[in-house]
């Protein structure tokens, strides 16, 4: 998109004077309506500011960015607030807008990395929030003008649409441009995001409510495998062995692919068992990373279960477990042991808890 974005900086003073007045009411009605009052919308690649001042002169809390320095200098006068300078693939923002409003500014971006913007777009809104994008109407990839352009007909709108998670209300509807020069047809969707789900219990406590499920469930569906515990004994870890091996080493032929597992254990107290330390020689001889904190004069109480999972499309998801368990057979079944439950996008705490366990891998610990 460089040229594209040039050619907005070379261009900014007569592109901001041809569409700054344009009357987009109608479609901001369409938009807004399904908004709740005062919510907070992104304009998502602003051009001139004209829609991000009109949402805000609305009561709505607004934030805005474009690509173009340019642009983006002329639309921060205009709204009276900062317009950032960002791309679609800069946008890393999650459950954090009522709407998102991409008008006239996702078909600059190349069809082959349209599906990804939109998934960064999607991740922003909260549940039940509302996504607005526009396209000239037509079929392809052009040049015209110094600038690149995908067009869209109603059924590819809806194409890229279909693999949002959560995509519950659709509507697409075409509509002719409203500058009194151009005589051009533009394709509009409204997709709305479903209501967040009813809570869930996010404390496992153990006896009735067993952690040894939940845990086998997660090591069956994540990319990465990060467990720091205190101690392991030989019977829990092997109840964990099998699930373990078959996320270090898939069938042939399994859509699975090879998990990252790495395991951090301590010399504390000296607990661990000697058939669970040859149990965990055997999960590295497959391709894990064992390491053992040495105590020394610290203590290390550690009881943390990460597992994320890396999609190239949607980034990264998971959750931690952090509470009471350790590795063994009474603590992932029977035990009355407390682990709570911290889910990513909707807390970055687990982001936290990530990078916390790679500090610990830094200090005080040893290859096994």
């Amino acid at each position: 998109m460089t040229k594209t974005i040039d050619y907005y900086n070379e261009n900014a003073e007569a592109f901001f004077a041809a569409t700054a007045t344009v009357d987009m009411a109608p479609v901001y009605h369409r938009f807004l309506s399904l908004l709740p009052p005062t919510g907070r919308v992104l304009d998502a690649g602003c051009g001139s500011g004209r829609d991000a001042k009109a949402f805000a002169d609305r009561g709505f809390c607004v934030d805005a960015f474009d690509a173009s320095p340019e642009l983006a200098k002329l639309a921060t006068i205009l709204t009276g607030q900062t317009v950032e300078v960002m791309s679609f693939t800069d946008f890393d923002r999650h459950h954090l807008y009522d709407g998102i409003w991409a008008c006239a500014s996702l078909l600059h971006v190349p069809e082959t990395d349209l599906p990804q913007a939109l998934q960064r777009l999607w991740r922003g809104l909260k549940p039940d929030g509302v996504l607005y994008i526009s396209f000239k109407h037509g079929t392809g990839e052009r040049e015209h003008g110094g600038r690149a352009f995908t067009d869209a007909t109603e059924t590819k709108l809806r194409s890229w649409m279909q693999a949002m998670e959560g995509l519950a209300c659709t509507d697409i509807w075409l509509t002719a441009d409203q500058r009194p020069d151009r005589s051009e047809e533009w394709v509009n969707g409204l997709f709305r995001k479903a209501p967040a789900a009813a809570p869930t219990h996010k404390l496992t406590t153990g006896g009735a409510d067993p952690f040894l499920p939940k845990l086998v469930h997660e090591i069956a569906h994540a990319t990465h495998i990060d467990i720091s515990v205190s101690f392991i004994m030989t019977s829990g870890l092997s109840l964990l062995m099998p699930d373990l091996k078959a996320a270090l080493c898939p069938e042939l032929g399994s859509a699975r692919h090879r998990a990252k597992v790495r395991v951090l254990t301590g010399d504390y107290l000296d607990v661990t068992d000697v058939e669970a330390c040859r149990l965990l020689m055997l999960l590295k001889d497959l391709g894990a990373e064992v390491r053992v904190f040495e105590a020394k004069a610290h203590s290390f109480h550690m009881k943390a279960y990460i597992f994320a999972t890396e999609h190239p499309e949607r980034g990264v998801s998971g959750r931690a477990f952090i509470g009471s368990s350790n590795i063994s057979k009474q603590a992932l079944r029977t035990g009355l042991e407390w682990n709570y439950k911290v889910e990513y996008p909707d807390d970055p705490g687990f982001l936290e808890a990530r990078q916390r366990f790679e500090n610990c891998l830094l200090i005080h610990t040893r290859w096994s």
